[in-house]
């Protein structure tokens, strides 16, 4: 690998792929782990803190969500909260496997808690990009913070990142996002990543819901420097994410993706390199291909542009044909002007 070459942080989101269990989510971590995950994340909040215990249409998703279907806000996000207490094993045991540990905090009272855990940065989820007050609560412990742009217009993420300055974030992360669950590669405008870096001065990165792994590694090649996916062990074992969530070994193709699209980049300046070496001591060039004698006349017969190089380049053979060998030239010489004298 090139010495200066920068992999991009992938990031396993947990969220509700737990299925409330404690040891499924700290197995999720050791797969993340295995599979070469440089972080991990969970959401912090809870039913009562991200919404209200409210049966009325606009406390419920819509009749026709792909997932979640007439769902009320306050029992969907009971069933796929983290409980608080998860958290410090959870974050223990990812940087005892030497990830990144942190959490989405959807109110106040959540950045309290995960200050208490001393996270090592923060994210902002798409929905919550409107919540100026959150983010500069975040971006005020002057920790990094990611934001998704999901759901957002531009003058909305513009907003969120002057918000996010103002209050001392010196380190921010855009995400496209599209906050469709499961999104399709058609939505995803992975041309917003190079838009976005230039126009906020921001690094950039994006949060994938689509399936696959084939929109997140294309994200890289368009300079993406985090990629988060939904994780989960197995998407057969269900749960409220598991449809748009990447399955252990998925994560890894993930993980060797990102890293070849990052390598590959490398430079528009450059074109032959010291690794095609062998390549170029195979080009064709002019041999002699069928035994001559000094006096001889150099034929379509007897020189012929052939692999490997060591010999005129075939430009030449116009020049060649026609002249007299001044020496005799067995099968296999290299043709040079010296042959004739």
């Amino acid at each position: 690998m090139t010495s200066n070459v920068v992999a991009p942080l992938v990031v396993a989101e947990i969220s509700g792929n737990h299925n409330g269990s404690l040891d499924r989510a700290l197995d999720i971590v050791r797969a993340a782990a295995e599979a070469g995950a440089g972080a991990v994340k969970l959401q912090t909040y809870t039913a009562d803190t991200i919404t209200l215990d409210v049966d009325a249409p606009a406390f419920r998703l819509s009749a026709d969500h792909a997932l979640w279907g007439s769902a009320r806000l306050y029992e969907l996000y009971q069933r796929a909260y983290t409980p608080w207490e998860w958290h410090e094993p959870v974050f223990a045991l990812a940087r005892e496997l030497g990830m990144l540990a942190f959490s989405t905090p959807f109110d106040e009272t959540a950045v309290e808690f995960l200050e208490g855990l001393d996270v090592p940065m923060y994210k902002i989820a798409s929905f919550e990009i409107v919540d100026i007050p959150l983010i500069r609560q975040v971006s005020a412990t002057g920790k990094p913070v990611v934001i998704s742009v999901g759901t957002a217009t531009i003058a909305e993420a513009a907003a969120a990142v002057e918000a996010a300055r103002g209050a001392g974030c010196t380190d921010l992360t855009l995400l496209a996002c599209t906050s469709d669950y499961p999104a399709s590669p058609d939505d995803a405008n992975l041309r917003r990543i190079p838009a976005m870096a230039e126009l906020f001065g921001v690094k950039v990165g994006l949060s994938d819901h689509t399936p696959g792994v084939g929109v997140s590694i294309a994200a890289v090649a368009l300079g993406a420097s985090l990629i988060e996916k939904h994780v989960t062990l197995r998407r057969s074992d269900g749960g409220v994410d598991s449809a748009f969530s990447l399955e252990p070994e998925e994560l890894a193709l993930l993980v060797e993706g990102c890293d070849a699209a990052a390598r590959a980049l490398g430079s528009a300046s450059v074109w032959s390199t010291s690794a095609e070496a062998e390549a170029l001591r195979l080009r064709p060039s002019l041999y002699v291909s069928a035994d001559v004698a000094a006096g001889d006349l150099a034929t379509p017969e007897n020189v012929r542009s052939v692999r490997p190089s060591g010999g005129l380049p075939p430009v030449e053979l116009d020049r060649v044909l026609g002249r007299r060998f001044a020496v005799d030239a067995p099968l296999g010489t290299p043709v040079s002007w010296e042959l004739f004298g």
